[in-house]
């Protein structure tokens, strides 16, 4: 699955208004619901959170990739969302985050998708052009192209 088919511009948010990771994962769980990516927001979210719990999901550089595997997930799908100030989160770097990445995750596609899908999200991010386009771009289209371009490139 190329990551082009999960990155849709009405998952994508330039402006959330959290000023939490608590609330930055709630607008991002409410934008799923609202594109039917989800069946329950309550469940999804104790599964973030579950996933959370393990270990640190900001990766540094400004962006985490929380996620959740979920019976609460319709359809594998990703969110995109950008804080208007950075909030604090434990990341990698020690540094607060301010480009969000939920991935939704289906229990069926907890073993080989989700783990390509984050590999292909983590290579992306290793790409300056594309950590410059999630983290600084006002335009939807720009963010998803600049990951499509790095994919198609690998």
């Amino acid at each position: 699955m190329k990551l082009a088919e999960l990155l849709h511009k009405d998952v994508i948010k330039l402006d959330l208004s959290a000023t939490s990771k608590e609330d930055a994962i709630k607008e991002l769980i409410e934008l799923l619901d609202e594109n039917g990516a989800i069946e329950s927001k309550e469940g999804f979210e104790k599964d973030v959170y579950g996933r959370e719990a393990q270990g640190m999901t900001g990766i540094g550089g400004g962006v985490a990739i929380p996620h959740g595997k979920s019976d609460a997930v319709r359809h594998t799908a990703i969110a995109i969302g950008r804080t208007k100030q950075p909030i604090g989160w434990e990341t990698l770097d020690g540094k607060p985050v301010q480009a969000i990445i939920l991935f939704a995750v289906r229990k069926e596609d907890e073993g080989n998708l989700h783990l390509k899908l984050l590999a292909k999200v983590a290579g992306a991010l290793a790409r300056d052009e594309v950590c410059a386009a999630l983290l600084e771009s006002n335009s939807k289209d720009d963010i998803i192209q600049a990951f499509d371009e790095q994919e198609g490139e690998s």
